[in-house]
């Protein structure tokens, strides 16, 4: 087995196997902790008490790849060789899971949740993966101090957190979110690393996370899908979040030339943001319209995009795949450029935006079974018929 993307592809399934596998048994866990997301204020689209958590199945995904990865050697042997960047990715994964797990049995205030993503973030810096340097344009190559580097870096691990976890707002949408933009952005390190286009002082583990990503995003939607029957909770957005965030830093951090001669490759550090273009511009959002309105930006609120997809008309499931056709445009046309020239790539994406758009205005209001309780499922009661119980928040958002 010597090709590189075969040996991605068979991390991947192991990340994909692992989280399916293990997803019904956080499934019994949760249900047994009473980590349930019940129904009972606006902003929740679901009927039904569920099950969350499912951040642990997808942590269970991470640790299979990577001991596989190790494994395998090839393409990743001189990764585990000779950085530290596998130990670094454990530490922040392992901090943000425990985060996440509490603040998904009993609520974290924000700011201590805050403090937790940090924590975790610095976790990923200490250990080894941190912003060295970026390209700027007419800049050229700007070299970071260690402090600046590490307040940096923080800064984009902690955005990027954010931004995943505010998109979870409907079932499948930030795991299926998370797994385009792996796959863009794997597609566009594997074209530019190690081709002479853009050149690394030592290996990156871009690929290596962006493939575990797309596979535990995967093997989650298995049963995320809606009707999901088990949420990610802030354990998996915050993962997610993470383990992207962490790509990109691995991608940009030590990048000798740019990726290209164009916009994308003269800001190497916009390619992630790029790819996860949905989640950030529903942030960005998210912010400004508390602002105006003079609320806590850690205040929920009915105005993401997802929201306003279903106000609009949308069932569950079309909201959902209008997000991920929006998030596909975004990501594959902000990569596209790596592989086609502009000039022929700008009359497609001409196009595939106009499409969007009419897929965008065909709201309807037939949301039937979408909305509908499932059959023998009160709204605001638990599955076991036991009374409800105070509801929980499902995400920030």
């Amino acid at each position: 087995m010597d090709s590189p993307l075969l040996h991605h592809l068979v991390v991947a399934l192991t990340a994909f196997v692992v989280t399916a596998g293990i997803t019904p048994v956080v499934v019994r866990l949760a249900r047994r902790l009473g980590a349930l997301d019940h129904p009972g204020d606006g902003r929740r689209v679901h009927t039904r008490a569920v099950p969350t958590l499912g951040g642990l199945a997808m942590l269970a995904g991470v640790l299979a790849a990577l001991a596989v990865a190790w494994a395998l050697g090839g393409p990743f042997a001189p990764l585990f060789a000779s950085t530290s960047e596998p130990v670094a990715l454990l530490v922040g994964a392992l901090v943000i899971v425990l985060v996440g797990v509490a603040d998904d049995l009993v609520g974290l205030p924000p700011t201590v949740k805050l403090a937790g993503q940090i924590v975790a973030a610095l976790g990923v810096v200490l250990f080894g993966m941190q912003l060295v340097y970026v390209w700027v344009p007419g800049v050229e190559i700007v070299a970071l101090s260690s402090d600046l580097g590490l307040v940096v870096t923080i800064l984009a691990l902690v955005a990027m957190i954010n931004a995943v976890n505010l998109i979870d707002g409907l079932d499948g949408l930030a795991a299926g979110v998370c797994v385009i933009a792996a796959l863009a952005f794997f597609a566009f390190s594997v074209a530019t690393e190690g081709s002479g286009i853009r050149e690394t002082l030592v290996p990156s583990s871009a690929t290596l996370i962006a493939a575990v990503v797309a596979g535990i995003g995967a093997g989650f939607l298995v049963h995320n899908w809606h009707p999901a029957r088990i949420f990610m909770g802030d354990t998996g957005a915050m993962l997610l979040g993470l383990l992207l965030g962490a790509a990109g830093v691995s991608y940009t951090a030590r990048s000798t030339s740019p990726s290209n001669t164009d916009f994308y490759g003269s800001i190497p550090l916009l390619v992630p943001v790029l790819v996860l273009a949905i989640p950030f511009l529903d942030s960005a959002f998210a912010v400004v319209r508390r602002a105006l309105q003079r609320r806590p930006l850690a205040t929920g609120d009915r105005g993401h995009l997802h929201h306003l997809l279903i106000a609009f008309g949308h069932s569950h499931r079309r909201a959902v795949l209008v997000l991920y056709y929006w998030s596909a445009l975004l990501a594959f046309g902000s990569v596209g450029p790596t592989f086609v020239p502009m000039v022929r790539l700008l009359p497609w994406l001409l196009v595939a935006a106009g499409v969007g758009l009419a897929l965008t205005a065909l709201g309807t209001q037939a949301r039937g079974e979408d909305t509908a309780p499932e059959a023998g499922t009160r709204p605001g009661t638990r599955d076991d018929g036991a009374p409800p119980a105070p509801p929980r928040r499902r995400t920030t958002a």
